[in-house]
């Protein structure tokens, strides 16, 4: 492609982002992207084939954005600083769930399987996979209890995916998620927090 043709598809990806966090994902039509980024039906034709294939792009460029974020961060953390952010970036996650993709991510979830969505389970274990590290290296540099890294990293994710439920069905408080990731953190630092 070339650098026109990806600013054009980068462009279609942002408005479609737009209209699925507005309406979610069931009742979103190719016309409802065609208006929103104020585009011919052939143009949008051109790139993507239907709302589906569109959403699944938005939600790769959103992991895309976010696992940049995380790991320049990373790079030059603690494994507590590092697990801390972690923490503090699915806290924003869980506080906008209703602002952001959650709804229309549950939405197709429930329509078409947890195949190729956040919620996959190729998608948890990856993430669980980088705790687990996380956890390893903070046992290995003294900062973490002595525990099962596997575990505790799946145990982590359970407590996320749960939280994730709650805010979009009946809603969350930032005290309630405070509480859990402090329980959380309390169970791996070998010092108070």
């Amino acid at each position: 492609m070339t650098d026109k043709s990806l600013q054009k598809r980068k462009y279609i990806l942002d408005g479609a982002r737009k209209v699925f966090m507005e309406k979610g994902f069931r009742v979103v039509t190719m016309k409802d992207v065609v208006e929103a980024c104020d585009i011919s039906r052939g143009g949008l034709y051109l790139y993507f084939s239907s709302t589906e294939e569109l959403f699944l792009e938005v939600l790769k460029m959103e992991e895309e954005s976010s696992d940049d974020a995380f790991s320049q961060i990373s790079a030059h953390a603690t494994p507590t600083e590092i697990l801390s952010l972690f923490f503090k970036v699915q806290k924003k996650e869980l506080l906008h769930m209703k602002d952001g993709l959650g709804i229309a991510t549950l939405e197709y979830a429930f329509a078409n399987g947890t195949e190729g969505t956040p919620i996959s389970e190729e998608s948890f274990y990856s993430v669980a996979n980088a705790l687990q590290k996380i956890i390893a290296m903070g046992m290995e540099k003294g900062e973490f209890k002595a525990v099962d890294a596997h575990v505790v990293a799946e145990n982590i994710m359970f407590v996320l995916e749960g939280l994730k439920i709650t805010a979009l069905t009946i809603g969350i408080t930032e005290q309630t998620i405070d509480r859990a990731f402090v329980h959380l953190m309390r169970g791996l630092i070998i010092e108070d927090i």
